[in-house]
């Protein structure tokens, strides 16, 4: 569980590095994919350590390897709305990278990376992206929590 929460700030520190100095000064769309999969990383090792959690105390055997499979036990045994919150945000971010998507702006202060999901065009711009960053904190912080560690390392140095 610890290591899961460890890996969890890990990829957090890279989303924010990408974010706050490599999106900032390149203005790519590729940069947006690679936050976006950064994010992912936090939010699955945050899911894995709070499955972590339950095979410790005994309520599941192991944790699955599919993400649909984690979610499910997740759902399962995690009833309060944070936690229901963060799985339909890490659904809604995998949605974002698998889905074709489309480059405007690139090289601009506005780049745009519009990802074509079934049920709409959705516009990813650097704004956006922060906003997916400090949610994702938000959610990793509240993992550390329910796991029972201290999340004073997780502060972000630009709020």
């Amino acid at each position: 569980m610890k290591e899961a929460l460890e890996r969890a700030r890990v990829e957090l520190r890279r989303a924010e590095h990408l974010y706050y100095v490599s999106l900032k000064y390149t203005r790519t769309v590729d940069m947006i994919k690679n936050v976006l999969e950064r994010l992912i990383s936090a939010l699955d090792e945050s899911i894995n350590s709070l499955l972590m959690k339950k095979v410790e105390e005994g309520k599941i055997d192991k944790v699955p390897e599919l993400p649909r499979l984690k979610t499910e036990l997740l759902k399962k045994y995690y009833s309060d709305l944070t936690t229901l919150e963060m799985i339909d945000f890490y659904l809604y971010l995998r949605t974002l990278q698998k889905s074709q998507y489309e480059a405007l702006r690139e090289y601009r202060r506005h780049v745009t990376m519009t990802a074509h999901t079934p049920e709409k065009d959705v516009d990813i711009t650097i704004d956006k992206v922060g906003g997916f960053y400090h949610r994702v904190h938000w959610y990793v912080a509240q993992a550390h929590t329910s796991c029972g560690e201290d999340e004073q390392q997780l502060n972000p140095k630009h709020v």
